[in-house]
């Protein structure tokens, strides 16, 4: 008996050692993936100018493998250490850095934020249409018009909600305009709650949006080519893959004059992982550094939106 508890207790000191020995020489292989991509970007980005070649469709699939790859996983990694090894040296380059994705989620939210009205009023149309005019569909435009059933804008209205969604994750969060559950955090000091936010950036905000990624990686592209490409494939599988692949976009509606652009919807799945992956070391970064300078740093750079002078009492309910 204790020479089998003895054997299960080396197997597994092995497996450990040999899981250390593999993250760390996938993190130091990224490094090479990285400068590779930079310097090769036709073996990766060569289908984006579509001409249906061999080489067009070899790099379509590399690209869609290494987009969900473990390689791809390490590159992020590897990245996120150098800038976060240089943002401890010095913090006004991590400050940079938050500024900058803050920048995006807010550009990103402020212009996507104009689907919802964009929403309302395609609604008023589409009533008018229906109840005033009696009309079965919708023209818009001159000469060769984009014309569509009154059923294929009703379901469009969902890809507008998706955009808001989806795209203003972030931008909502720079804001402030997320509900908290709040237990404990009201309650506790300054840094405490900074050290919240930060092992719920690594433990769930991170962890969350690459789970989702992962995920709607391939849903997206099982959606726009074929052969389906899967998340067990290889490299050496999906460059096999490549010599028959074509594009076929999803265009099925759940009616049949219904909107049939739900390959969007995957489009967006993907965009919104990323959008919160990125905010999530911008929120990491952002604790860190208010930890680090106290009180006085709260809100630092923060760019927030306002309602103007002597609307301060209605500032955070729109």
């Amino acid at each position: 008996m204790e020479n089998e508890n003895g054997a299960d207790a080396a197997g597994t000191f092995a497996t450990i050692v040999d899981g250390v020995l593999w993250f760390f020489q996938n993190l130091a292989l990224a490094f090479y993936n990285i400068a590779y991509a930079i310097t090769h970007p036709g073996s990766w980005l060569d289908w984006v100018t579509w001409a249906n070649t061999d080489e067009d469709k070899l790099s379509l699939m590399k690209f869609v493998y290494y987009g969900g790859s473990v390689e791809f996983f390490f590159a992020i990694l590897a990245v996120l250490v150098v800038v976060t090894a240089i943002g401890l040296w010095r913090n006004e380059f991590m400050w940079g850095c938050v500024r900058v994705m803050e920048g995006i989620a807010n550009t990103s939210g402020r212009f996507f934020a104009w689907a919802g009205l964009l929403m309302v009023i395609q609604q008023i149309i589409i009533v008018f249409m229906q109840r005033i005019f009696t009309r079965p569909d919708i023209s818009i435009g001159f000469g060769i018009p984009l014309q569509f059933d009154i059923s294929w804008f009703a379901e469009e209205l969902k890809l507008y909600n998706a955009l808001v969604v989806c795209m203003c994750v972030t931008y909502t969060f720079v804001q402030g305009g997320h509900v908290r559950v709040d237990l404990v955090y009201s309650a506790v000091k300054h840094r405490t709650k900074r050290v919240i936010d930060m092992v719920g950036c690594i433990i769930f905000m991170a962890p969350s949006a690459t789970l989702i990624w992962m995920y709607g990686w391939y849903f997206l592209w099982r959606h726009l080519v074929t052969p389906k490409p899967a998340a067990s494939w290889d490299l050496e599988r999906a460059e096999r893959s490549a010599r028959a692949v074509r594009w076929n976009v999803e265009t099925i509606g759940f009616s049949p004059n219904g909107f049939n652009g739900y390959f969007l919807f995957k489009i967006l799945l993907v965009a919104f992982a990323g959008l919160v992956f990125l905010h999530a070391i911008a929120f990491f970064y952002r604790s860190y550094l208010e930890w680090k300078e106290g009180e006085e740093s709260e809100g630092k750079y923060l760019d927030r939106d306002t309602l103007g002078e002597g609307e301060e009492a209605y500032e955070g309910t729109h």
